[in-house]
Protein backbone atom coordinates (compact mmCIF):
# COMPACT_ATOMS: atom_id res chain seq x y z
CA UNK A 1 0.00 0.00 0.00
CA UNK A 2 1.39 3.40 -1.00
CA UNK A 3 1.45 6.43 1.29
CA UNK A 4 -1.39 7.93 -0.75
CA UNK A 5 -3.46 4.77 -0.32
CA UNK A 6 -2.88 4.84 3.42
CA UNK A 7 -3.99 8.48 3.63
CA UNK A 8 -7.15 7.78 1.66
CA UNK A 9 -7.97 4.70 3.72
CA UNK A 10 -7.45 6.69 6.92
CA UNK A 11 -9.67 9.58 5.79
CA UNK A 12 -12.48 7.33 4.56
CA UNK A 13 -12.27 5.23 7.71
CA UNK A 14 -12.68 8.29 9.89
CA UNK A 15 -15.73 9.34 7.89
CA UNK A 16 -17.25 5.85 8.15
CA UNK A 17 -17.67 6.61 11.84
CA UNK A 18 -18.74 10.23 11.43
CA UNK A 19 -22.54 9.84 11.22
CA UNK A 20 -23.18 11.02 14.76
CA UNK A 21 -20.75 13.92 14.37
CA UNK A 22 -22.21 15.27 11.13
CA UNK A 23 -25.78 14.83 12.43
CA UNK A 24 -24.92 16.65 15.66
CA UNK A 25 -23.34 19.60 13.84
CA UNK A 26 -26.37 19.83 11.55
CA UNK A 27 -28.62 19.90 14.60
CA UNK A 28 -26.57 22.67 16.18
CA UNK A 29 -26.85 24.78 13.02
CA UNK A 30 -30.61 24.22 12.65
CA UNK A 31 -31.14 25.28 16.27
CA UNK A 32 -29.80 28.73 15.44
CA UNK A 33 -32.81 30.22 13.57
CA UNK A 34 -31.04 32.26 10.90
CA UNK A 35 -34.27 33.28 9.19
CA UNK A 36 -34.04 35.58 6.16
CA UNK A 37 -35.86 37.87 5.91
CA UNK A 38 -35.05 39.69 8.10
CA UNK A 39 -31.63 38.13 8.79
CA UNK A 40 -31.93 36.82 12.34
CA UNK A 41 -29.14 35.23 14.41
CA UNK A 42 -26.39 35.48 11.81
CA UNK A 43 -23.74 36.42 14.37
CA UNK A 44 -24.44 33.55 16.81
CA UNK A 45 -24.32 31.07 13.93
CA UNK A 46 -20.97 32.22 12.53
CA UNK A 47 -19.56 32.38 16.05
CA UNK A 48 -20.59 28.76 16.65
CA UNK A 49 -18.76 27.69 13.50
CA UNK A 50 -15.83 29.98 14.20
CA UNK A 51 -15.17 28.37 17.58
CA UNK A 52 -15.20 24.91 16.05
CA UNK A 53 -12.90 25.77 13.15
CA UNK A 54 -10.49 27.74 15.36
CA UNK A 55 -10.11 24.63 17.51
CA UNK A 56 -9.03 22.74 14.35
CA UNK A 57 -6.26 25.21 13.58
CA UNK A 58 -8.09 27.56 11.20
CA UNK A 59 -7.51 31.28 11.27
CA UNK A 60 -11.03 32.64 11.63
CA UNK A 61 -12.22 36.04 10.45
CA UNK A 62 -15.68 37.50 10.92
CA UNK A 63 -16.50 40.22 8.42
CA UNK A 64 -19.61 42.39 8.15
CA UNK A 65 -20.97 43.49 4.78
CA UNK A 66 -21.74 47.04 5.88
CA UNK A 67 -24.24 48.88 3.74
CA UNK A 68 -25.59 45.89 1.85
CA UNK A 69 -29.38 45.36 1.61
CA UNK A 70 -30.87 44.69 5.03
CA UNK A 71 -27.67 45.39 6.97
CA UNK A 72 -28.18 47.34 10.18
CA UNK A 73 -27.14 47.03 13.81
CA UNK A 74 -30.13 44.82 14.58
CA UNK A 75 -29.55 42.50 11.62
CA UNK A 76 -25.87 42.82 10.69
CA UNK A 77 -24.81 40.92 7.58
CA UNK A 78 -22.00 38.97 9.27
CA UNK A 79 -19.97 36.37 7.35
CA UNK A 80 -17.24 33.97 8.42
CA UNK A 81 -14.11 33.06 6.47
CA UNK A 82 -11.78 30.47 7.99
CA UNK A 83 -8.43 29.51 6.46
CA UNK A 84 -5.80 26.91 7.28
CA UNK A 85 -2.57 27.24 5.34
CA UNK A 86 -0.53 24.23 4.36
CA UNK A 87 3.21 23.70 4.43
CA UNK A 88 4.03 25.59 1.25
CA UNK A 89 2.69 26.88 -2.04
CA UNK A 90 -0.23 25.18 -3.71
CA UNK A 91 -3.92 25.43 -4.51
CA UNK A 92 -6.56 26.82 -2.16
CA UNK A 93 -9.67 24.63 -1.91
CA UNK A 94 -12.66 26.59 -0.60
CA UNK A 95 -16.01 25.30 0.70
CA UNK A 96 -18.77 27.90 0.83
CA UNK A 97 -22.11 27.41 2.53
CA UNK A 98 -24.90 29.88 3.21
CA UNK A 99 -26.33 29.88 6.72
CA UNK A 100 -29.55 31.82 6.07
CA UNK A 101 -32.82 29.94 5.75
CA UNK A 102 -36.28 30.94 4.55
CA UNK A 103 -39.10 31.37 7.10
CA UNK A 104 -40.55 28.11 8.38
CA UNK A 105 -44.08 28.72 7.13
CA UNK A 106 -47.01 26.44 7.92
CA UNK A 107 -47.62 22.72 7.64
CA UNK A 108 -44.85 21.30 9.83
CA UNK A 109 -45.37 18.11 11.84
CA UNK A 110 -42.08 18.61 13.74
CA UNK A 111 -40.62 21.71 15.38
CA UNK A 112 -38.85 23.61 12.54
CA UNK A 113 -35.84 24.66 14.62
CA UNK A 114 -35.39 21.65 16.91
CA UNK A 115 -33.14 19.58 14.67
CA UNK A 116 -35.17 16.44 15.29
CA UNK A 117 -33.59 13.10 14.32
CA UNK A 118 -35.92 10.32 13.17
CA UNK A 119 -35.63 7.42 10.72
CA UNK A 120 -32.03 8.27 9.80
CA UNK A 121 -32.88 11.88 8.94
CA UNK A 122 -32.29 15.28 10.50
CA UNK A 123 -35.43 17.43 10.25
CA UNK A 124 -35.65 21.21 10.40
CA UNK A 125 -35.64 24.42 8.43
CA UNK A 126 -32.32 24.52 6.61
CA UNK A 127 -31.54 20.82 7.11
CA UNK A 128 -31.48 20.26 3.37
CA UNK A 129 -30.88 23.84 2.19
CA UNK A 130 -28.09 23.87 3.24
CA UNK A 131 -26.91 23.39 6.80
CA UNK A 132 -26.54 19.65 6.30
CA UNK A 133 -24.22 20.28 3.36
CA UNK A 134 -22.13 22.80 5.28
CA UNK A 135 -21.83 20.36 8.19
CA UNK A 136 -20.72 17.58 5.82
CA UNK A 137 -18.06 19.83 4.29
CA UNK A 138 -16.64 20.80 7.69
CA UNK A 139 -16.55 17.19 8.92
CA UNK A 140 -14.85 16.18 5.66
CA UNK A 141 -12.06 18.71 6.15
CA UNK A 142 -11.70 17.70 9.79
CA UNK A 143 -11.14 14.10 8.68
CA UNK A 144 -8.46 15.21 6.19
CA UNK A 145 -6.66 17.18 8.89
CA UNK A 146 -7.02 14.47 11.54
CA UNK A 147 -5.36 12.01 9.16
CA UNK A 148 -2.25 14.20 9.22
CA UNK A 149 -2.31 14.98 5.50
CA UNK A 150 0.60 17.24 4.54
CA UNK A 151 -0.31 19.65 1.80
CA UNK A 152 0.70 22.84 0.10
CA UNK A 153 -1.76 25.62 -0.46
CA UNK A 154 -4.71 26.14 1.85
CA UNK A 155 -8.11 24.96 3.00
CA UNK A 156 -10.89 27.50 3.44
CA UNK A 157 -14.45 27.44 4.72
CA UNK A 158 -16.87 30.33 4.47
CA UNK A 159 -20.26 30.60 6.12
CA UNK A 160 -22.16 33.35 4.38
CA UNK A 161 -25.50 35.11 4.55
CA UNK A 162 -28.39 36.28 2.40
CA UNK A 163 -28.16 33.66 -0.37
CA UNK A 164 -31.92 33.31 -0.17
CA UNK A 165 -32.31 37.01 -1.01
CA UNK A 166 -29.69 37.32 -3.74
CA UNK A 167 -26.44 36.90 -1.81
CA UNK A 168 -25.50 40.58 -1.90
CA UNK A 169 -24.57 40.70 1.79
CA UNK A 170 -22.74 37.39 1.64
CA UNK A 171 -20.81 35.92 -1.27
CA UNK A 172 -21.58 38.91 -3.48
CA UNK A 173 -19.94 41.29 -1.02
CA UNK A 174 -17.00 38.94 -0.34
CA UNK A 175 -16.41 38.56 -4.07
CA UNK A 176 -16.35 42.31 -4.56
CA UNK A 177 -13.84 42.57 -1.72
CA UNK A 178 -11.51 40.05 -3.39
CA UNK A 179 -12.09 37.00 -1.22
CA UNK A 180 -12.91 34.78 -4.22
CA UNK A 181 -10.37 36.13 -6.69
CA UNK A 182 -7.53 33.95 -8.03
CA UNK A 183 -4.83 33.30 -7.00
CA UNK A 184 -6.15 33.70 -3.47
CA UNK A 185 -8.66 30.88 -4.13
CA UNK A 186 -8.43 28.23 -6.85
CA UNK A 187 -11.35 25.80 -6.43
CA UNK A 188 -14.78 26.34 -4.85
CA UNK A 189 -17.35 23.74 -3.83
CA UNK A 190 -20.78 24.93 -2.64
CA UNK A 191 -22.65 22.14 -0.80
CA UNK A 192 -26.12 22.95 -2.13
CA UNK A 193 -28.65 20.07 -2.07
CA UNK A 194 -28.47 18.53 -5.54
CA UNK A 195 -28.18 14.83 -4.39
CA UNK A 196 -25.04 12.90 -3.59
CA UNK A 197 -24.49 11.55 -7.12
CA UNK A 198 -24.80 14.88 -8.96
CA UNK A 199 -22.31 17.61 -9.76
CA UNK A 200 -24.07 20.91 -10.38
CA UNK A 201 -22.07 22.94 -12.89
CA UNK A 202 -24.26 26.02 -13.16
CA UNK A 203 -27.71 27.56 -13.21
CA UNK A 204 -30.29 29.20 -15.48
CA UNK A 205 -30.47 32.97 -15.77
CA UNK A 206 -32.89 35.05 -13.74
CA UNK A 207 -34.55 38.41 -14.25
CA UNK A 208 -36.97 39.81 -11.70
CA UNK A 209 -38.88 42.87 -12.73
CA UNK A 210 -41.76 44.95 -11.42
CA UNK A 211 -44.46 46.08 -13.81
CA UNK A 212 -46.66 48.93 -12.59
CA UNK A 213 -49.81 49.85 -14.45
CA UNK A 214 -51.05 53.39 -13.91
CA UNK A 215 -54.57 54.77 -13.73
CA UNK A 216 -56.58 57.62 -12.19
CA UNK A 217 -58.51 57.64 -8.93
CA UNK A 218 -62.24 58.22 -8.71
CA UNK A 219 -65.15 57.29 -6.47
CA UNK A 220 -65.90 53.58 -6.57
CA UNK A 221 -69.57 54.26 -7.30
CA UNK A 222 -68.56 56.11 -10.46
CA UNK A 223 -65.66 54.08 -11.88
CA UNK A 224 -66.27 55.56 -15.33
CA UNK A 225 -64.81 58.83 -14.02
CA UNK A 226 -61.50 57.15 -13.21
CA UNK A 227 -59.13 54.72 -14.87
CA UNK A 228 -58.69 51.40 -13.06
CA UNK A 229 -55.03 50.29 -12.89
CA UNK A 230 -56.11 46.81 -11.80
CA UNK A 231 -58.06 46.33 -15.03
CA UNK A 232 -54.98 47.38 -16.99
CA UNK A 233 -52.94 44.81 -15.06
CA UNK A 234 -55.55 42.17 -15.84
CA UNK A 235 -54.87 42.88 -19.51
CA UNK A 236 -51.13 42.43 -18.88
CA UNK A 237 -51.71 39.07 -17.18
CA UNK A 238 -53.98 37.89 -19.96
CA UNK A 239 -51.53 38.93 -22.68
CA UNK A 240 -48.61 37.20 -20.96
CA UNK A 241 -50.69 34.03 -20.57
CA UNK A 242 -51.86 34.17 -24.19
CA UNK A 243 -48.73 35.23 -26.05
CA UNK A 244 -45.58 34.92 -23.96
CA UNK A 245 -45.93 31.78 -21.89
CA UNK A 246 -46.65 29.46 -24.85
CA UNK A 247 -43.52 30.79 -26.59
CA UNK A 248 -41.38 30.20 -23.51
CA UNK A 249 -42.57 26.61 -23.24
CA UNK A 250 -41.20 25.84 -26.71
CA UNK A 251 -37.64 26.96 -25.90
CA UNK A 252 -35.38 24.10 -24.91
CA UNK A 253 -31.79 24.24 -23.69
CA UNK A 254 -28.65 22.19 -24.09
CA UNK A 255 -27.95 22.84 -20.40
CA UNK A 256 -28.59 19.68 -18.32
CA UNK A 257 -31.15 21.43 -16.11
CA UNK A 258 -33.05 19.45 -13.50
CA UNK A 259 -35.92 18.80 -13.15
CA UNK A 260 -36.98 18.19 -16.74
CA UNK A 261 -39.67 20.90 -16.65
CA UNK A 262 -36.99 23.54 -16.09
CA UNK A 263 -35.23 22.81 -19.40
CA UNK A 264 -37.46 25.40 -21.03
CA UNK A 265 -37.83 29.09 -20.24
CA UNK A 266 -40.30 29.92 -17.48
CA UNK A 267 -42.10 32.92 -16.01
CA UNK A 268 -43.77 33.14 -12.61
CA UNK A 269 -45.95 35.87 -11.12
CA UNK A 270 -44.24 36.40 -7.76
CA UNK A 271 -46.52 39.06 -6.29
CA UNK A 272 -49.47 41.25 -7.21
CA UNK A 273 -50.53 44.40 -5.34
CA UNK A 274 -53.18 46.90 -6.32
CA UNK A 275 -55.51 49.43 -4.79
CA UNK A 276 -55.56 50.17 -1.06
CA UNK A 277 -52.55 49.19 1.09
CA UNK A 278 -52.69 45.68 2.52
CA UNK A 279 -51.85 46.85 6.04
CA UNK A 280 -54.95 49.02 6.36
CA UNK A 281 -57.40 48.60 9.25
CA UNK A 282 -61.17 48.91 9.10
CA UNK A 283 -63.31 48.77 5.99
CA UNK A 284 -61.95 49.68 2.54
CA UNK A 285 -62.61 53.06 0.95
CA UNK A 286 -64.59 53.21 -2.33
CA UNK A 287 -61.68 54.05 -4.60
CA UNK A 288 -60.73 53.34 -8.19
CA UNK A 289 -57.08 52.24 -7.90
CA UNK A 290 -54.52 54.35 -9.74
CA UNK A 291 -51.67 51.84 -9.38
CA UNK A 292 -51.20 48.09 -9.62
CA UNK A 293 -47.82 46.35 -9.30
CA UNK A 294 -46.79 42.91 -10.52
CA UNK A 295 -43.43 41.24 -9.78
CA UNK A 296 -42.41 38.71 -12.43
CA UNK A 297 -39.74 36.03 -12.06
CA UNK A 298 -38.31 35.15 -15.46
CA UNK A 299 -35.89 32.20 -15.66
CA UNK A 300 -34.04 31.88 -18.94
CA UNK A 301 -31.56 29.74 -20.81
CA UNK A 302 -27.94 30.09 -21.85
CA UNK A 303 -29.18 30.30 -25.45
CA UNK A 304 -31.10 33.52 -24.64
CA UNK A 305 -29.59 36.95 -24.09
CA UNK A 306 -30.58 39.24 -21.20
CA UNK A 307 -31.42 41.96 -23.71
CA UNK A 308 -33.81 39.72 -25.62
CA UNK A 309 -35.46 38.51 -22.41
CA UNK A 310 -36.22 42.05 -21.31
CA UNK A 311 -37.05 43.17 -24.83
CA UNK A 312 -39.84 40.69 -25.40
CA UNK A 313 -41.68 41.85 -22.27
CA UNK A 314 -41.20 45.49 -23.25
CA UNK A 315 -42.60 44.70 -26.70
CA UNK A 316 -45.65 43.05 -25.11
CA UNK A 317 -46.28 46.08 -22.88
CA UNK A 318 -45.75 48.54 -25.72
CA UNK A 319 -48.22 46.55 -27.79
CA UNK A 320 -50.84 46.95 -25.09
CA UNK A 321 -50.10 50.68 -24.87
CA UNK A 322 -50.71 51.01 -28.62
CA UNK A 323 -54.06 49.25 -28.62
CA UNK A 324 -55.59 49.78 -25.16
CA UNK A 325 -56.97 53.27 -24.35
CA UNK A 326 -55.31 54.86 -21.34
CA UNK A 327 -52.78 52.09 -20.84
CA UNK A 328 -49.60 53.36 -19.18
CA UNK A 329 -46.91 51.40 -17.38
CA UNK A 330 -43.56 51.54 -15.64
CA UNK A 331 -41.04 48.70 -15.79
CA UNK A 332 -38.33 48.41 -13.11
CA UNK A 333 -35.49 45.91 -12.90
CA UNK A 334 -35.32 44.21 -9.49
CA UNK A 335 -32.63 41.54 -9.91
CA UNK A 336 -30.73 40.04 -12.83
CA UNK A 337 -28.13 37.31 -13.24
CA UNK A 338 -27.13 35.68 -16.50
CA UNK A 339 -26.88 31.89 -16.85
CA UNK A 340 -23.58 30.28 -15.94
CA UNK A 341 -22.08 26.87 -16.64
CA UNK A 342 -18.64 25.61 -15.57
CA UNK A 343 -16.62 23.66 -18.12
CA UNK A 344 -17.27 19.93 -17.48
CA UNK A 345 -13.51 19.38 -17.92
CA UNK A 346 -12.66 21.82 -15.10
CA UNK A 347 -10.54 20.37 -12.25
CA UNK A 348 -13.21 20.70 -9.57
CA UNK A 349 -15.82 18.98 -11.76
CA UNK A 350 -13.47 16.06 -12.44
CA UNK A 351 -12.35 15.78 -8.81
CA UNK A 352 -15.88 15.65 -7.40
CA UNK A 353 -17.03 13.32 -10.18
CA UNK A 354 -14.17 10.91 -9.46
CA UNK A 355 -15.04 11.02 -5.77
CA UNK A 356 -18.68 10.17 -6.49
CA UNK A 357 -17.64 7.22 -8.64
CA UNK A 358 -15.35 5.88 -5.90
CA UNK A 359 -17.74 6.37 -2.96
CA UNK A 360 -21.03 5.44 -4.64
CA UNK A 361 -19.78 3.02 -7.27
CA UNK A 362 -21.59 4.76 -10.12
CA UNK A 363 -20.76 7.64 -12.46
CA UNK A 364 -21.60 11.17 -11.47
CA UNK A 365 -24.37 13.04 -13.28
CA UNK A 366 -23.67 16.62 -14.29
CA UNK A 367 -26.67 18.88 -13.84
CA UNK A 368 -27.64 22.54 -13.90
CA UNK A 369 -29.85 24.11 -11.23
CA UNK A 370 -33.21 25.63 -12.22
CA UNK A 371 -32.57 28.52 -9.82
CA UNK A 372 -29.50 30.59 -9.12
CA UNK A 373 -27.18 30.17 -6.16
CA UNK A 374 -23.97 31.86 -5.05
CA UNK A 375 -21.90 30.54 -7.95
CA UNK A 376 -23.22 33.59 -9.82
CA UNK A 377 -21.12 35.94 -7.68
CA UNK A 378 -18.02 33.77 -7.61
CA UNK A 379 -17.89 33.37 -11.38
CA UNK A 380 -18.81 36.92 -12.42
CA UNK A 381 -17.57 39.15 -9.62
CA UNK A 382 -14.76 36.99 -8.29
CA UNK A 383 -13.77 35.87 -11.81
CA UNK A 384 -13.13 32.36 -10.48
CA UNK A 385 -14.35 29.80 -13.00
CA UNK A 386 -13.51 26.53 -11.17
CA UNK A 387 -16.69 26.47 -9.09
CA UNK A 388 -19.50 23.94 -8.71
CA UNK A 389 -22.28 22.96 -6.31
CA UNK A 390 -22.22 19.54 -4.69
CA UNK A 391 -23.93 18.43 -1.53
CA UNK A 392 -26.39 16.09 0.19
CA UNK A 393 -30.11 16.58 0.15
CA UNK A 394 -32.92 16.64 -2.39
CA UNK A 395 -33.59 19.94 -4.09
CA UNK A 396 -37.36 19.44 -4.06
CA UNK A 397 -37.33 19.40 -0.22
CA UNK A 398 -35.86 22.90 -0.02
CA UNK A 399 -38.26 25.50 1.45
CA UNK A 400 -40.87 22.79 2.16
CA UNK A 401 -42.51 21.91 5.50
CA UNK A 402 -40.76 19.02 7.28
CA UNK A 403 -37.53 19.68 5.39
CA UNK A 404 -34.96 16.96 6.05
CA UNK A 405 -31.57 15.58 5.07
CA UNK A 406 -30.53 11.92 5.29
CA UNK A 407 -27.61 11.23 7.62
CA UNK A 408 -26.22 8.54 5.32
CA UNK A 409 -26.24 11.01 2.44
CA UNK A 410 -24.31 13.54 4.52
CA UNK A 411 -21.68 10.92 5.31
CA UNK A 412 -21.42 9.89 1.65
CA UNK A 413 -21.14 13.52 0.58
CA UNK A 414 -18.45 14.15 3.20
CA UNK A 415 -16.43 11.26 1.76
CA UNK A 416 -16.78 12.66 -1.76
CA UNK A 417 -15.78 16.13 -0.62
CA UNK A 418 -12.78 14.77 1.29
CA UNK A 419 -11.57 12.80 -1.74
CA UNK A 420 -12.08 15.80 -4.01
CA UNK A 421 -10.11 17.94 -1.56
CA UNK A 422 -7.21 15.49 -1.57
CA UNK A 423 -7.21 15.43 -5.37
CA UNK A 424 -7.27 19.22 -5.68
CA UNK A 425 -4.49 19.52 -3.10
CA UNK A 426 -2.36 17.19 -5.19
CA UNK A 427 -2.72 13.93 -3.27
CA UNK A 428 -2.79 11.82 -6.44
CA UNK A 429 -5.17 8.93 -6.93
CA UNK A 430 -7.63 10.14 -4.30
CA UNK A 431 -10.61 9.97 -6.59
CA UNK A 432 -9.86 6.62 -8.24
CA UNK A 433 -10.86 3.20 -7.03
Amino acid sequence: MTDTDRVITDVLGRLDGAADEVAALTQQLIRVPTVNPPGDAYRPCVELLGRRLAARGFEVRTVRAVGTPGDDDRHPRVNLVARRDGDGPGACVHFNGHIDVVPAGRGWTVEPFAGTIADGRVYGRGACDMKGGLAAAIVALEAVLAAGVRFGGALEVSATVDEESGGYGGVGWLAREGWFTPPRVDHVIIPEPLDVDRVCIGHRGVWWAEIETLGRTAHGSMPFLGDCAVRHMAAVLARIERDLMPRLATRQTRMPVVPEGARCSTLNFNALHGGLPEDRTGLPAPMVPDSCRLVVDRRYLIEESPEAVRGELVALLDGLAAERPGFRYRLSDVLAFAPTMTDPAAPVVRAVGDGIARVLGRPATEVVSPGTYDQKHIVRVGTLKDCIAYGPGRLELAHQPDEWVAIDDMVAAAKVMALATLTLLGVTGAGRA
